[in-house]
């Protein structure tokens, strides 16, 4: 790393006309001009990640946009990060292959996937929901002493989705037997929020944080996140 900025790898493809994507941009600048804190962001293909990427970010934002052209690479790239202490934030699309990476590698399911890449997959742990989340506002609820609560300061909230997809129910109890914690639900009690305890950071949403941030009220899981990012030694 050059100097003191430190750097974070945005996960996705890159379009500058999609909503999220935007919207990510604008909640790092709101959140470090708000904390005055040094840090830069760039998009990266998921075509394009390396093992080399963690020499050059010291945090990674998995984006929205999926599916993403390298679901494989993907989900390497989000195990490093949850094995190695790396700050990792996964946001719609990003919470969603979170998942999958914890299915895989810490649940066992060797085969879990993801509708959008294989609908008839055996063991679908994310599936199309039945009613789209696209464009939708709704009510979340925390619990109580998890780290997101500790966040926002609160064990309720509102937020914005952008998704069509979300955990295939039939899955729910069995995520829920493992380490990861599952701290947000919305009102039916379906998974929203995801964490990894004792993490420097390693937080998904189902919803789209970012999309509610602005200058005057920069998102505090976007402060969050780049907080423990530049709160890192070199």
């Amino acid at each position: 790393m050059k100097d003191n900025t430190k750097s974070i790898a945005l996960l996705s493809e890159y379009t500058p006309s999609f909503s999220p994507h935007a919207s990510t941009n604008d909640a790092i600048e709101h959140a470090k001009a708000a904390l005055g804190l040094d840090v830069s962001a760039d998009w990266i293909s998921t075509a394009d990640l390396t093992s080399a990427l963690f020499a050059d970010y010291a945090g990674i934002w998995v984006a929205p946009g999926s599916p993403y052209k390298n679901m494989d690479k993907t989900l390497s790239t989000i195990r490093y990060a949850r094995e190695n202490n790396i700050p990792c934030l996964g946001t719609c699309g990003g919470f969603q292959h979170m998942i999958i990476e914890y299915a895989r590698n810490v649940l066992g399911f060797k085969d879990a996937q993801h509708a959008e890449y294989d609908p008839y997959a055996s063991n679908l742990f994310i599936s199309q929901l039945t009613c789209s989340l696209a464009g939708r506002t709704m009510h979340l609820m925390f619990e109580p002493g998890s780290r997101v609560a500790a966040i926002y300061g609160a064990t309720t909230a509102t937020e914005q989705y952008y998704c069509n997809f979300g955990i295939n129910p039939n899955y729910s109890d069995v995520l829920k037997q493992g380490p990861m914690q599952i701290t947000g639900a919305d009102a039916e009690g379906d998974i929203r929020v995801i964490e990894w305890p004792n993490h420097r950071f390693f937080i998904g949403t189902l919803f789209v944080p970012q999309a509610r941030s602005t200058p005057e009220q920069p998102h505090p899981l976007v402060a969050a996140f780049l907080t423990a990012v530049t709160s890192q030694a070199d």
